[in-house]
């Protein structure tokens, strides 16, 4: 079976076109609704790569790829939120604790939405959020910067570093309570609608049984790695949404096919390297990939703009949507490396002296 042909990147599709697509903007300016998450759901969307054992579809990560590209084209928006939901589930599929048990199933079949609290950790030796051990279980104090899908998910997976260094990820309700207050809702330049949130941990007490994993903080660099390294499927995504719409306008055929097909080449060789078996080599060549793919990115969303002239300027225009989500894609999930990587080849570019593999 090819990747097209996947009853889930069928199902994928059929959802894009039938409600995300056509509402995306409508939801830009209002929010992202619970019905679109409930929709995900029930097409099978929020399982895709957990066990069959355990309520999944147990699907190659090329399916799930595919199913990003396409949901994040169609309204970033709501593939944001739902993105989250993915990490919690896979780092319970490989857990042996007690939580796995408890959660895992509900996750993969959607019914339960989980959302994630832990990118601070990336700013280690910094530590925004300090894990304690007391009672029997761990408390949690300090301020988690960003939170997407708060009113939406029902647990989120909170990390902490602890006085020795190591790492601990433990699940908690997704609700004000004690020791736990959320922000206003954040109003961004883009995916304001994620319903995007800061959390104020002030004693928040978890079980023991609630820990999914403890690991030192050099272990889970090393496994971050390909998270922030591969390019994200929803860059090409919102690209080649951009480029479709640039098909569409006056004198926009001929430079959204020369577009297609650079992007076409940097999405082949960015997945292989994802695909490769040793995820932390190659990082070099990772980036480059990566950051060539933000420039098309930019490049498909300018031309979109241009083409569509005062028009784009309407904020019920999907130019100047995708354009916003470009914006934002090229910070998504940025780590120093990353950032060193794309400003490096910005000034090369600006320099004429630029040389992508």
């Amino acid at each position: 079976m090819t990747i097209a042909a996947h009853p889930l990147v069928s199902r994928a599709r059929r959802l894009a076109d039938d409600l995300l697509a056509p509402r995306a903007g409508q939801v830009d300016e209002e929010g992202v609704p619970a019905s679109h998450i409930d929709a995900v759901g029930r097409a099978g969307l929020l399982g895709v790569s957990a066990p069959r054992e355990d309520g999944g579809a147990g699907a190659p990560d090329a399916v799930a790829r595919e199913i990003a590209e396409i949901l994040a084209g169609a309204c970033c928006s709501t593939w944001f939120v739902q993105t989250q939901h993915h990490t919690p589930v896979k780092l319970l599929a490989k857990s042996e604790l007690p939580v796995r048990g408890r959660l895992l199933r509900p996750l993969a079949t959607g019914e339960l939405m989980a959302g994630i609290a832990y990118a601070h950790v990336r700013r280690f030796p910094r530590v925004p959020v300090r894990a304690t051990a007391e009672r029997g279980g761990w408390r949690f104090d300090g301020t988690v910067p960003w939170y997407t899908g708060w009113g939406l998910n029902d647990v989120m997976l909170l990390a902490g570093v602890c006085e020795r260094g190591d790492v601990v990820f433990a699940f908690a309700d997704a609700r004000e309570r004690p020791g736990l207050r959320p922000s206003p809702p954040m109003r961004l330049a883009a995916l304001t609608a994620a319903r995007t949130v800061s959390l104020e941990l002030d004693g928040l007490w978890l079980p023991e049984e609630s820990v999914v994993l403890r690991t030192p903080h050099e272990s889970f660099a090393r496994i971050d790695i390909p998270r922030s390294t591969n390019t994200s499927p929803a860059v090409f995504g919102v690209a080649y949404a951009a480029l479709r719409d640039l098909e569409n306008a006056p004198q926009g055929a001929e430079p959204a096919a020369a577009l297609r097909a650079d992007l076409d080449e940097v999405r082949r060789r960015a997945y292989a390297l994802a695909d490769h078996p040793v995820p932390h080599e190659r990082i070099e060549e990772r980036l480059s990939l990566k950051t060539r793919a933000y420039d098309l990115l930019r490049a498909a969303t300018t031309a979109a703009v241009v083409a569509g002239g005062g028009r784009a300027m309407d904020l019920r225009s999907p130019a100047q949507r995708l354009a916003r989500e470009a914006m934002f894609l090229l910070i998504q999930g940025q780590t120093a490396e990353v950032r060193r990587a794309h400003l490096a080849a910005l000034t090369a570019t600006r320099q004429g002296g630029v040389s992508w593999p």
